[in-house]
């Protein structure tokens, strides 16, 4: 990251302080000369653990545990006593530990989070707090804030409404942006904005840790969250705010609303488009076709799938289609049927994608009569591609294209080895949640995860090094067009759409690299910076190696 003032406002911690903040602390690896300067002598075991000591010790503890659960517990208080060992854990088994710290045992965790609530991280706003949300802010205690990711917890994942129960996930998507595009720790803050939750079961339960009300609605939401956008803006004025899994009513006009005003972007709308289009123009290449070859019968036509058509549009104008006709390669199917012309109660967002077409209630019939390339799920509504839609996609198409993006597990549309099984093996084939490799006739093939890890660290680390002043639609395009080209002819050999987790860090380099030259043609880089080079940008990321504190 570009040089800031220090991000912490005490500069002098010491003894006892100093081993109980994360940030700093190192356990038992101050040196003799560190414990008599820091006034940490008799508060620590004699014996001094280097960092490979202590990572060892980790790995064996870590490998005992047979429940996800367990583990993200295990890990969440390490990350709470040391993050420095914390990250440099994760990023040396990130394969391993990426679906723990975040999808699917993240939907676990906040299912279960008044439960396993150990202590506190980031900060939590209450629609209490209204009228003094400022005060709020400046009770955080470091003034370098790089990113910021803020829920309301109302769709958290695919498991709906809870509340305060959903700060696992600005919790877990910050872990990332450390941990795969090094952005340093102590300039990640998680916010939750607590304006209560419908669910009846929490609001009851003695444990349950937020406002135990239903949710402020309308009008006093509103003026909520655009006080919080005021008050966290003027705070932390170089931060990049991500708003994530926020219920489909405001997602959307949340984004409208503030994209041009503020330093800010919606994941959940954002990030999928642009992972998604990433694997579509991995599959053309497979296939020796271009996107305007495809027909996109979307599962789904909320945020996130509208999101991904939009995306989908404006890359095939930028290759020269028509906007009406790049529409027309992007189909809809919602809860009540296909999306077509003249069908009432469209909103204005589905209203674009209502094609000329007779009503079609069923989504296997949409497929025998549209014909589609290729299907994408983005409802959450499990088992939708069973055995006839996926039939009938092998039956259309020589290499299908079916995109499960659901998560968590519990709420994808297919597994990976339905999907092979019922299309004997012709698949092109992505989830939104983990499967394990599927054996076909001999070969091993790897699954491709579409996970948004891909896309949002590498926006985030462009935006900061760029500085740029707001995000926009274009550098989600160089996004997903800088990750289809990071996939080698190695990996699209082993069946993979996505390069592998592995090289994520590389990936959200090149993704930056590309961001920041996208905010500089579009003159919105703040900070003087020309250099936006993949070599340049690797040379400022944050390293989870200790440091000498003399």
């Amino acid at each position: 990251m570009p040089k800031k003032k220090s991000t912490n406002k005490n500069q002098q911690v010491k003894g006892i302080r100093l081993l109980q903040d994360p940030l700093l602390s190192k356990g038992t690896s101050y040196s003799d000369e560190e414990r008599d300067a820091l006034g940490l002598r008799g508060l620590l075991p004699p014996k001094i653990l280097s960092q490979e000591i202590q990572l060892t010790k980790l790995d064996e503890n870590y490998g005992k545990l047979e429940d996800d659960l367990d583990k993200y517990v295990y890990l969440s208080s390490l990350q709470d006593r040391n993050e420095t060992l914390f990250y440099r854990f994760i990023m040396e088994n990130l394969v391993e530990t990426m679906p723990i710290i975040y999808t699917p045992t993240v939907g676990r965790a906040c299912q279960s989070y008044r439960r396993i609530f150990r202590r506190s991280r980031g900060l939590y706003i209450s629609i209490k707090d209204k009228g003094k949300i400022a005060e709020v802010l400046q009770n955080w205690p470091r003034e370098n804030v790089s990113v910021i990711v803020v829920t309301d917890g109302e769709r958290i994942l695919g498991l709906g409404d809870l509340g305060s129960d959903g700060m696992g996930i600005p919790i877990g998507k910050l872990a990332l942006y450390t941990a795969c595009a090094g952005i340093p720790p102590g300039e990640c803050l998680p916010i939750m904005l607590d304006v209560g939750t419908e669910d009846k079961v929490r609001r009851n339960d003695p444990l349950y840790l937020g406002t135990p009300e239903p949710r402020t609605r309308g009008k006093e939401y509103d003026e909520f969250v655009d006080e919080f956008m005021e008050a966290v803006s003027k705070t932390f004025p170089d931060a990049l705010i991500q708003f994530e899994d926020f219920g489909n009513r405001n997602a959307s006009r949340f984004l409208q609303k503030y994209q041009n005003d503020y330093r800010m972007f919606n994941d959940d709308i954002q990030g999928t488009a642009a992972v998604t289009l990433a694997g579509l123009l991995t599959a053309c290449s497979i296939q020796d076709k271009k996107l305007s070859e495809q027909k996109i019968l979307f599962f789904g036509a909320g945020t996130a799938g509208l999101g991904i058509g939009n995306l989908i549009v404006k890359h095939l104008v930028n290759d020269g289609l028509d906007e009406n006709d790049a529409k027309k390669h992007c189909w809809f199917f919602d809860s009540k049927g296909l999306i077509v012309s003249g069908r009432e109660g469209l909103n204005a967002e589905k209203s674009i994608y209502a094609h000329q077409q007779s009503h079609i209630d069923t989504f296997m019939e949409a497929i025998n009569v549209l014909k589609p390339t290729a299907i994408v799920g983005v409802a959450g509504q499990p088992d939708v591609f069973d055995k006839p839609v996926l039939n009938a996609m092998a039956d259309i198409n020589d290499q299908p294209i079916v995109f499960a993006l659901s998560n968590p597990t519990s709420q994808s549309e297919c597994t990976a080895e339905e999907a092979f099984l019922h299309t004997n093996g012709s698949v092109l084939f992505a989830s939104g949640s983990p499967f394990p490799d599927v054996e076909w006739n001999g070969k091993t093939h790897k699954i491709s995860q579409g996970n948004n890890a891909y896309i949002f660290p590498g926006i985030g680390l462009g935006i900061c090094v760029s500085g740029a002043s707001k995000v926009t639609d274009d550098m989600f395009l160089k996004a997903a067009e800088s990750l289809s080209d990071a996939v080698t002819e190695k990996d699209i050999s082993q069946g993979r759409l996505y390069p592998p987790l592995k090289n994520i860090r590389n990936v959200s380099v090149a993704i930056a690299s590309a961001v920041g030259k996208c905010a500089l043609e579009q003159r919105l880089s703040s900070n003087g910076i020309e250099n936006f080079s993949k070599e340049k940008i690797s040379s400022i990321l944050y390293k989870p190696i200790y440091k000498s504190m003399l």
